[in-house]
């Protein structure tokens, strides 16, 4: 299993819509190097879902259930999307604040790809991260 954080404006598309709906397509994604890490997504691998812009926090934790096809918002092959279902929200929410300061003293989120490479709408997230995210939202998944 892997483990991926992906961002959302909530008021484009929140971790409320997606736990409404039950299952949700993650679509409108232009960029290669995080369509890429879509790509790699297999069923089964976890995801944490980020509110960036409003909140910046991460809200909740979902699951790839259907792994990457063809981005139905737009013609061109280039782009593709996945579907997520939602598990179950944080019971805190992750601040983006907490997240920097994890960042900054090196432990095990010193390498975090969202703070490294912030454009990013979709990163990888490597297994101590993931963890720490679940104990900082004081979340567990086991």
């Amino acid at each position: 299993m892997a483990y991926w954080l992906m961002k959302t404006e909530p008021d484009a598309y929140s971790w409320q819509e997606l736990v409404r709906t039950g299952r949700g397509t993650w679509d409108g994604v232009r960029n290669y190097a995080a369509r890429n890490h879509m790509r790699a997504m297999k069923v089964g691998d976890r995801v944490a879902i980020y509110h960036s812009n409003q909140g910046k926090e991460i809200v909740g934790i979902a699951e790839i259930v259907r792994e990457a096809f063809q981005d139905p918002t737009t013609d061109d092959v280039r782009w593709s999307a996945v579907e997520v279902a939602p598990l179950r929200a944080l019971q805190r929410p992750v601040p983006l604040t907490t997240l920097k300061a994890e960042h900054a003293a090196g432990g095990d989120l010193g390498e975090l790809e969202m703070l490294r490479q912030g454009r990013l709408s979709v990163v990888p997230l490597r297994e101590r991260e993931w963890r720490r995210i679940l104990q900082l939202g004081e979340t567990t998944l086991e």
